[in-house]
């Protein structure tokens, strides 16, 4: 049964601009979260210290009276031996009705030294004494001391609550000794947070105030001030929206522009216009992918001069034979020429130049694709050359050149396809036959080293120019065309050459021969163990 239809999906495009506005907002919000957050936790930590400081400033009447008391009877007896745990709070209720006190006696004093002497009367006759004003009322006497604490009635049970409310001050403080001992008053947790304050007779440390810190001292205050806080989120959220568009405006308008360019030149790449650049001034990842862009390009544009130039030159070569053959042909059928054994073998190397030039097409294709066809084997080099070299030597001789072999090297086994590497020094030689002055030499030696083998040969004048030692190996390049033709090469034995050799793990070098000429140098690994049996030539 067919399957449903399926319907194409759309991919929702956001543009970089929105992007870029949602990255810098949420970054914005982050960080003003995460200030809040700190904010909070440092309120909320630091209130309940700042708050048992302010308490303790508060005791400074008690500690001056502590610190009395302590040099009047030389020591901490005179604190009660019972009942320590509320002393503290009595003697502060004791200090405050001290202080209401002396504050209530000072009043009237106050008041009369306050009031405007009377103007002074004329004189007047004595009146007779009047009798005298009875005398004022005693003082009340100070209020009773509260109740103790022990001594107040158990308070009714309150329903729970979730939070309950701070201890107060008086039931907050605690009095130590110098070893910070107890003394009286509350008894700190070790593990609660408390502020101490030094008590000093005489220079000398004898005691200390200790405050332990409320549950929650300064909630309310803290709170209030978060509220508040808390109310100017929103104009940080506005704020942080704008500065979110304006940033995302400029950052989108600085890369954007970069990224258009590359669109539009990949664009035209696609069309088949390698002559497209990008401009290369910024100094940042784009500038670095636009030098890229440019390179990519100029390998683009070389690669299709070459694939055009490989078609003419191909067609050029293929065309010459074949030219030849017709008009051979031609002049067997119109009667010019005759069906000689001369005219037969002409015609046969054109059938022979043709059918290598087609192999030789053949298997640079195969090599391009990876499908090269070769069979590595432990395989003696140095012998396959020599016995190369010896093959040729008719030909050379009668060229007029002489060839020489050097000393075998110590090591000459390679893993390598016999019948490729007969290929790759054929060629080579037949390229130092073709091009070597009459009354020159061909000199073939070879030396391992580093795991290597490089087999040398070298020819004499005439030379290759400095600009052509590195275009030779190139499809179809001839440094003298018009002379390369004449000899019957089409510019393809050395491409060959070096893509047989790299389809083995070698390579082929081109420099100067010292002897004037050319030096091909072929490399190739060793392989792990040396034939045996090799031939020395000298």
């Amino acid at each position: 049964m067919a399957g449903r239809p399926t319907l194409p999906t759309t991919v929702l495009k956001i543009s970089i601009g929105h992007r870029l506005f949602a990255s810098v907002l949420l970054a914005i919000l982050a960080v003003a979260a995460a200030a809040v957050l700190l904010l909070r936790h440092n309120v909320l930590a630091g209130f309940g210290d700042y708050a048992a400081g302010i308490e303790l400033d508060r005791l400074d009447e008690l500690s001056t009276a502590l610190a009395r008391q302590y040099r009047a009877h030389g020591g901490w007896t005179f604190l009660p031996d019972g009942a320590r745990g509320d002393w503290i709070a009595r003697e502060l209720a004791r200090l405050e009705r001290v202080r209401e006190a002396a504050a209530a006696d000072a009043a009237p004093a106050a008041a009369l030294a306050a009031a405007p002497a009377a103007p002074a009367a004329p004189a007047a006759p004595a009146a007779p004494a009047l009798p005298a004003l009875p005398a004022p009322p005693a003082p009340p006497l100070p209020p009773l001391p509260g109740p103790r604490v022990g001594d107040l009635p158990a308070p009714p049970p309150a329903p729970p609550a979730p939070d309950p409310a701070p201890l107060p001050l008086a039931r907050r403080i605690a009095l130590l000794d110098a070893q910070e001992a107890w003394l009286a008053g509350h008894r700190p947790d070790p593990a609660a947070a408390t502020v101490r304050r030094a008590l000093t007779v005489d220079g000398r440390t004898v005691g200390y105030l200790a405050i332990t810190r409320a549950a929650r001292p300064g909630d309310a205050l803290a709170y209030a001030f978060l509220n508040e806080l808390a109310s100017s989120l929103w104009q940080i959220v506005a704020l942080a929206v704008l500065l979110s568009g304006a940033a995302a405006v400029l950052l989108a308008r600085h890369f954007r522009g970069p990224i258009r360019q590359l669109a539009a030149g990949s664009r035209a790449l696609s069309e088949g216009d390698f002559d497209v650049r990008l401009d290369t001034r910024r100094s940042d990842e784009l500038g670095d992918l636009a030098r890229h862009f440019n390179a990519l390009a100029a390998r683009l544009a070389g690669a299709e001069a070459a694939r055009r130039q490989w078609v003419a030159d191909t067609s050029h070569e293929l065309r010459t034979p074949l030219a030849v053959l017709r008009a051979q042909l031609e002049a067997l059928q119109d009667g010019v020429r005759s069906a000689t054994p001369d005219t037969l073998d002409a015609m046969l190397r054109q059938v022979l130049a043709l059918n290598k030039l087609i192999d030789e097409l053949y298997a640079l294709a195969r090599a391009d694709v990876g499908a090269l066809d070769c069979k590595p084997v432990p395989l003696d080099l140095w012998t396959l050359a020599c016995d190369a070299a010896q093959g040729c030597a008719a030909r050379l001789e009668a060229a007029g050149l002489a060839l020489e072999l050097g000393a075998a090297p110590r090591d000459a086994v390679v893993r390598a396809d016999p019948d490729r590497m007969r290929q790759v020094v054929d060629n080579l030689l037949e390229n130092s036959l073709r091009y070597t002055a009459a009354g020159g030499r061909v000199r073939l030696h070879a030396h391992a080293h580093d795991g290597r083998l490089d087999l040398i040969l070298d020819d004499s004048a005439p030379g290759v120019p400095d600009a052509a030692l590195a275009q030779l190996g190139e499809r179809f390049y001839r440094v003298d065309a018009s002379r390369s033709r004449a000899h019957g090469g089409a510019g393809l034995g050395l491409a060959l050459c070096r893509r047989l050799l790299e389809a083995q793990d070698g390579t082929l070098a081109f420099a100067h021969a010292p002897p004037g000429g050319l030096r091909a140098t072929v490399t190739l690994p060793l392989a792990a163990a040396p034939a045996a049996g090799r031939k020395e030539n000298a």
